[in-house]
């Protein structure tokens, strides 16, 4: 039985539903052309900050006005803007090296909180050829003066400014901390989004006993990191007009087929690569066909979804009942 692997992701046709998350394995065209081979379906491209393009800005301004007082004349020797070569000219010069490089679809990917004059790069990465913008907004609400709504009308501007300034399809990539995370999932969608990524990983400091210091502390994801985003896909499905990923957890084929059966449009890896190399893309969909085969699922489409909660047998499963069964059930013969 011949199976059909290929899905739909912001509109955009993919061969199957394995896409390569933003992370530092997309900045090499090399890495893009493997990736490729090995069987991945799109890529998300590392983020640009909001705060480089801001550096960038900023350090443009400091040449322009250093001496402009005392030695107005001297700044007709400085190079011209377009001569400066910046953090975000290489992002946008890299997306159009990839474009030329791979056949598979490019998602830029931009990464900030504010409304502002960054976001015009939204406009300049579709120009560059993108396929489609992921926007992450990586949020911490530190001030504990600021409201749950303002945060929230942060999102949602955010997400409205940068979908006013581009066509090609935008995602938004979340994290799962709202009061509401379904209610707030809808007013995004409200606002411009075209597909949501959940869930993104706020990575936690640590801190150093030793130099009694504080010190950024990355760690890859795990299988067991799955199962948050697997609930609110599962939740999500068929309640929001939009593209559902995710991301995080995914290190195998179980996991990638838990998030389509859930309803998810696609799953994206990353940490995998990174524990098990490149050829792990090509065993996750080689193993999730084999498993279609003795289920008797001719394609992606047939299964997406079906253990979704407005599908699922026990739907309260994705509830609080599930709380209660869960720490009820639970026995331990040593303590």
């Amino acid at each position: 039985m011949t199976i059909d692997l290929s899905t739909s992701y912001l509109g955009l046709p993919l061969k199957n539903p394995l896409v390569v998350a933003a992370c530092p394995l997309t900045q090499s065209l090399d890495n893009l052309k493997r990736l490729e081979d090995c069987g991945a379906a799109a890529a998300v491209l590392s983020s640009l900050f909001e705060e480089q393009i801001d550096h960038d800005s900023a350090e443009i301004a400091r040449v322009y006005e250093f001496g402009a007082e005392s030695y107005a004349e001297a700044v007709s020797y400085f190079p011209e803007m377009n001569e400066f070569r910046f953090a975000a000219d290489a992002y946008l010069e890299h997306i159009e090296q990839a474009k030329r490089a791979v056949s598979i679809p490019i998602i830029g990917s931009l990464n900030g909180v504010s409304t502002g004059g960054w976001t015009r790069y939204a406009r300049k990465i579709q120009d560059a050829g993108a396929d489609a913008l992921e926007l992450n907004i990586y949020f911490i609400a530190a001030d504990v003066d600021t409201t749950g709504q303002e945060i929230e009308k942060m999102y949602t501007d955010l997400v409205a400014a940068v979908k006013d300034s581009i066509s090609i399809p935008l995602a938004v990539k979340i994290g799962p901390y709202f009061s509401s995370p379904g209610h707030m999932a809808r007013k995004l969608v409200e606002a411009g989004a075209d597909g949501l990524v959940l869930f993104n990983r706020f990575l936690q400091p640590d801190m150093d006993l030793e130099d009694l210091n504080i010190w950024p502390h990355l760690v890859l994801s795990t299988p067991s990191e799955l199962l948050l985003p697997l609930r609110w896909i599962a939740i999500l499905y068929g309640r929001v007009q939009a593209s559902l990923a995710l991301t995080g957890g995914i290190h195998d084929a179980q996991g990638l087929l838990k998030a389509l059966m859930a309803g998810a449009d696609v799953g994206m890896v990353a940490s995998v690569l990174y524990k098990k190399g490149f050829g792990e893309i090509d065993r996750i969909l080689h193993d999730m066909t084999q498993f279609m085969q003795e289920k008797e699922y001719e394609s992606v489409g047939q299964l997406k979804g079906s253990m979704s909660q407005k599908n699922c047998p026990h739907p309260a499963a994705f509830e609080r009942g599930n709380y209660m069964k869960a720490l009820t059930s639970f026995t331990s013969e040593r303590v």
